[in-house]
């Protein structure tokens, strides 16, 4: 379980998906018999109106975590979206009485559920597929499987396994100055608007539309 204050807590489920549709690079955290093993792997969130959906992506056959789970344990799938370091000099309070201290915001997504693994050939094309598409939508010449030589994506896929994992427990944590007063909010705001960066944006953008809760 993370750790989650209420005053942290995101209950929009609709956030909840976009951040993992929008932050699709996971932490697939896993146990194995020795130890604890972490890989980095884009994930395909699939929903459904019943329930919380699953997570699909794949790995490279020659990593020793899909071969190696503890499956009474569930596999833990981590989304980071929008982070910053919060200075107290943002703080109105700091100059009223100086009790403050530094902080971090971020915004992240738990997702956990049991693992499966896949080793079909049509479920692996069509998991490489859907994730080419999905990222390659961008582009104004998207890149397809067709695009490759023949028989290339087929030796390719060789060397991979699917992963899904049916989700079981979803959780968000959106820690965004939510329990500072106004003023100090309204200074975090000025004070990452100022600093100009994509990621200092992101993140006052998200401290204007959290609900403040002292």
């Amino acid at each position: 379980m993370m750790y989650n204050p209420g005053h942290f807590q995101q209950d929009d489920r609709h956030e909840i998906e976009k951040l993992m549709t929008q932050h699709p690079l996971a932490t697939l955290v896993t146990v194995s018999s020795k130890g604890i093993r972490a890989s980095h792997i884009p994930l395909l969130y699939v929903g459904s109106g019943s329930g919380p959906g699953v997570l699909r992506g794949h790995m490279a056959k020659a990593n020793p975590q899909w071969s190696d789970v503890i499956p009474s344990v569930h596999a833990l799938a981590i989304f980071n979206g929008p982070e910053h370091y919060i200075t107290p000099n943002w703080y109105r309070s700091t100059t009223e009485h100086g009790r403050v201290v530094p902080t971090w915001n971020y915004v992240v997504v738990h997702a956990q559920g049991p693992l499966r693994v896949i080793q079909d050939r049509e479920w692996l094309k069509q998991n490489v597929s859907d994730l080419t598409a999905v990222h390659e939508a961008a582009f104004p010449n998207p890149w397809k499987l067709e695009s490759a030589p023949d028989g290339f994506i087929d030796q390719m896929l060789n060397a991979i396994v699917g992963i899904e994992i049916a989700i079981e427990s979803l959780e968000g944590k959106w820690k965004a100055s939510q329990n500072r007063p106004d003023a100090d909010r309204a200074g975090v705001i000025a004070g990452l608007r100022e600093l100009g960066t994509p990621e200092a944006d992101r993140m006052a953008e998200n401290v204007a539309r959290a609900t403040p809760r002292e």
